[in-house]
């Protein structure tokens, strides 16, 4: 009798194990010949995290854990079915994760849409669609962070915004043919009554989620603490990991050899050395790439904020680790993420050209009171941010469990009245 010794793993290509391999060899040698600058770029990458990522993030990715056990997103996937398929091709529960995700930031969007497809509420190609489309920035970091932290320019965020989320809506839209626009099937719901069949379908399938997951509400909050806590330690790693890359190429000096070829590229174009310095690394790092196009004197406004633009609607090598890392086991393929986040950067620095440029004088009035903070500049901090997170996932659960309750009443008393 044979010994089963699991799933065969799939050959990997020789030449990209040995440039994997090369790659890896070089930046350790690089780490190991600049230890101070590695260092800085740890500490630098640690306080990031614990400032700004972990403040924000990790009330949203227990409160995501939490209703996931609570049936909750089955509920709002069912009753949202029919207004995300016809126009994202996504199932319905893309809709609470495209909504928690643009309330969060990068990688949350990543984390749900992984969450959604391990329990088959959509196919992988879905999740394919549906992580391009729910992995954005947050608010609070375009505002705050960019504008106010790195710019020092208020009337910036509503540029950033409003290119960041019009751009994100484009992506999603382009990517509903994506794959030929193919989608998994999905109940029919019943002839007679048919928003009464939806809603009682939305409540059934957050009963049998509930009843499938069955934790007590306390197991549930610890569980979903837990796993918050690894997660946002992962980031972290990777956070640091990147920062170190960067700084360890640009202290050896292969950022300012590439920026040059680059610039010379460029130069017919009328692109500084500080905008392609950003550029690059931006590729590699939001963050540091933001910053870099902020600090950019010999660019004018209209290109740092294009630029800044892109970058943070690319997101950076780092962020997509972490995605990758996200939806690992799903399978979620990386290509067609990469792909959309090359198209948000270009729709968003687009955007954001015409915003801060011709169409300045005519959408300012209207974008800027819109997009205004409802924050100062001394609340960038961890506090301040981990203020805003908590009042916006208390605001979004009181939000779903108001809705949910409605329903359900009125649910029960429509049934009330069909037996008197």
């Amino acid at each position: 009798m044979g010994i089963s010794l699991g799933p065969v793993p799939r050959a990997i290509s020789p030449w990209r194990l040995y440039g994997a391999a090369a790659a890896a060899s070089v930046l350790t040698v690089l780490i190991v010949a600049q230890p101070k600058a590695a260092f800085e770029a740890s500490i630098f990458g640690l306080k990031l995290w614990f400032d700004v990522v972990f403040p924000a993030l990790f009330p949203f990715f227990t409160m995501s854990e939490v209703l996931m056990g609570l049936g909750v997103i089955h509920f709002g996937g069912v009753l949202l079915e029919p207004a995300m398929r016809p126009l994202f091709r996504i199932p319905g529960v893309g809709g609470f994760v495209v909504a928690i995700g643009l309330a969060s930031g990068y990688p949350l969007g990543a984390k749900m849409t992984g969450q959604v497809c391990r329990q088959g509420l959509c196919t992988p190609v879905e999740g394919e669609r549906l992580v391009a489309f729910a992995n954005t920035a947050d608010p609070l970091y375009l505002i705050a962070g960019v504008s106010f932290g790195m710019f020092g320019m208020p009337e910036v965020g509503a540029a950033l915004v409003a290119s960041h989320y019009l751009a994100v809506l484009l992506v999603g839209l382009a990517m509903r043919f994506h794959a030929g626009g193919r989608m998994g099937t999905v109940e029919k719901p019943a002839r007679r009554g048919k928003r009464s069949a939806l809603l009682a379908r939305a409540l059934q399938a957050m009963e049998e989620a509930r009843r499938q997951d069955a934790r007590p509400i306390g197991q549930l909050f610890g569980d979903a603490v837990h796993s918050s806590l690894r997660s946002m330690l992962f980031i972290g790693g990777c956070i640091m990991m990147f920062s170190v890359f960067l700084q360890t190429l640009t202290a050896a000096g292969v950022v300012t050899w590439v920026a040059s070829a680059v610039s010379f590229v460029l130069s017919p174009f009328g692109i500084s050395d500080g905008i392609v310095q950003a550029l690059i690394k931006g590729i590699v790092e939001i963050t540091i790439g933001s910053d870099a196009a902020a600090r950019a004197t010999d660019a004018d406004v209209l290109q740092r904020v294009t630029v800044a633009s892109g970058i943070i609607a690319w997101s950076g090598l780092g962020v997509h680790a972490q995605v990758a890392a996200m939806v690992h086991g799903t399978g979620i393929r990386m290509a067609p993420y990469v792909f959309a986040r090359f198209l948000h950067g270009v729709f968003a620095a687009a955007i954001a050209w015409l915003i801060m440029g011709p169409l300045r004088p005519a959408l300012m009035p209207i974008i800027q009171p819109v997009s205004s903070p409802l924050i100062s500049e001394q609340s960038i901090g961890f506090w301040g941010r981990l203020s805003h997170s908590l009042t916006v996932v208390a605001a979004l659960s009181a939000l779903l469990v108001a809705i949910t309750a409605v329903l359900s009443l009125k649910q029960r008393v429509a049934g009330l009245w069909v037996r008197r």
